[in-house]
């Protein structure tokens, strides 16, 4: 089967499999089929690839920060399972993905179960692997592990628990799986360890995620979460603690976003202090409320976020990337042309020196020796126009092609709505002329296509509206 047909069986898996979880959906993806055709057809993805990978249709939720973070306790709490090992040094190197079971056990599965399943959002992720560190990529068991529990709290949605950033020989396949899962997560959690309270400690972090997230767009899916803040009510400094991690995500130019405080009140011990723990306590339950608030509103967030995706993918292709492939056309119009005047006016000069100088004119009148015989046999005469014309065109390609090059790596590879530089290099072949002002694929029928598709996503949002929210007061059906 070839990577085009296979991802088109990838498609439609997903559908089937919307079918019964999120009805609404499978529509949408049809739609994200749709766009693929158009961009396919003007060279930004490839025939194997499709704009509905690049997201998990399933809600998802990362814990990332470093191993004495309590990420593990956190998340044990949430799911009210031990489904995660604890401890005060690393005890698991690997990205563990959960998910829902109805079975009454925790089970392991190996990394092989995420990354040959289309359904997860690690599908062929050693592919990646093996890019980033070579010899990594058949190891994947090394990096990702999937865990299914009986917890109601994984139903409908997917969590992950990263290894610590401190950790790890691996490192370049590690930074990369994280950044993968952070582009896919609805839900970042970051969390820092209050016991250590020096931000020091955490710069590598903050220097990965921290400004990471602002370069982002979606900045605001990231909750920053100081852990084991009960180590500090015998000195009652929370709020000195909390002020010098915001000053360390300050400077490390992160300007918005809350902070969080927690701690596991099963293993916290009281201060004898009353109302000191008590200020604590009740700030802890606000903060973890508000945290697990969120957690459990992605299911909602998730279908308007994949919805948005593809609303903004629409309109990037036609307000971005068209204008930039015919930005690029122009350019190498421009160059073609000016290219051509200077090679071809000077050789056409030339000749017509050297029939000057071999006497080949008679005042104004051209009337070299062969012309007779040419006169008298037209064939050869038609056979030497076309020599002439076929060299004339074969160097004008030559020139075509040399000039593409030279554009092409300026222009980007790996933007969200697609390759730039391949589009525009399929605008160059031999049989598109230099003067096509629309790019290959892109004309008023295509336009027509895209407002169709946008027009859809409108119906899709007032659908989701209407189950989820009443402007008029009424009540639900």
């Amino acid at each position: 089967m070839n990577p085009a047909k296979r991802m088109q069986n990838r498609l439609e898996r997903l559908q089937e499999h919307l079918e019964r979880e999120n009805p609404i959906l499978v529509s949408v993806v049809g739609r994200y089929r749709q766009l693929d055709n158009i961009s396919q057809k003007m060279g930004l993805l490839g025939g194997d690839a499709s704009y509905a990978t690049q997201i998990s249709w399933w809600p998802l939720v990362s814990v990332l920060g470093t191993f004495s973070a309590g990420k593990s306790s956190f998340i044990n709490s949430y799911l009210g399972l031990d489904v995660q090992n604890t401890g005060n040094q690393a005890v698991d190197d690997r990205f563990t993905v959960m998910t829902y079971s109805s079975d009454s056990e925790v089970r392991t599965l190996p990394g092989i179960a995420l990354d040959g399943d289309p359904r997860f959002p690690f599908y062929q992720i050693s592919e990646d692997i093996e890019n980033v560190t070579q010899g990594e990529g058949s190891r994947i068991d090394n990096y990702l592990q999937m865990k299914a529990a009986p917890s109601e709290q994984l139903r409908g949605k997917i969590l992950i628990d990263s290894p610590g950033f401190d950790a790890d020989e691996q490192r370049k396949a590690t930074l990369k799986i994280t950044d993968h899962i952070i582009d896919l997560s609805d839900l970042v959690l970051v969390l820092f360890d209050a016991r250590h309270p020096e931000p020091g400690a955490m710069q590598d972090t903050l220097e990965h995620l921290v400004k990471g997230s602002q370069k982002r767009n979606d900045s605001s899916k990231f909750l920053f979460i100081l852990n084991q803040i009960d180590t500090s009510a015998q000195d009652d400094n929370m709020e000195d603690i909390v002020a010098a991690w915001q000053k360390a995500l300050v400077q490390s130019g992160l300007s918005s976003g809350r902070f969080y405080v927690i701690f596991n009140e099963d293993l916290a011990i009281p201060v004898e202090n009353k109302s000191v723990w008590d200020r604590y306590v009740s700030k802890r339950n606000s903060d973890y409320a508000e945290i697990t608030k969120r957690m459990e509103d992605i299911n909602i967030e998730r279908v308007y976020r994949i919805i948005g995706s593809m609303e903004s993918l629409s309109n990037q292709i036609e307000q971005q990337a068209v204008p930039q492939i015919q930005i690029a056309m122009k350019r190498w119009k421009r160059r073609v042309i000016v290219t051509d005047l200077v090679i071809f006016i000077p050789l056409i000069i030339g000749l017509l020196a050297l029939t000057v100088v071999a006497g080949y004119w008679q005042g104004f009148s051209f009337n070299p020796p062969w012309l007779e015989v040419v006169q008298e046999k037209k064939w050869i005469g038609f056979i030497g126009l076309g020599i002439t014309a076929l060299f004339a065109f074969l160097l004008h390609q030559l020139i075509r092609s040399k000039l593409v090059n030279g554009i092409a790596k300026k222009l980007s590879t790996d933007d969200s709505y697609g390759n730039i530089s391949t589009a525009f290099r399929k605008n160059t072949r031999w049989w598109h002329s230099i003067f096509r002002k629309n790019p290959v694929g892109w004309n008023r029928k295509v336009e027509t296509k895209m407002d169709g598709i946008r027009s859809d996503i409108d119906e899709f949002v007032q659908t989701l509206n209407d189950r989820y929210t009443s402007p008029a007061g009424k009540e639900g059906k």
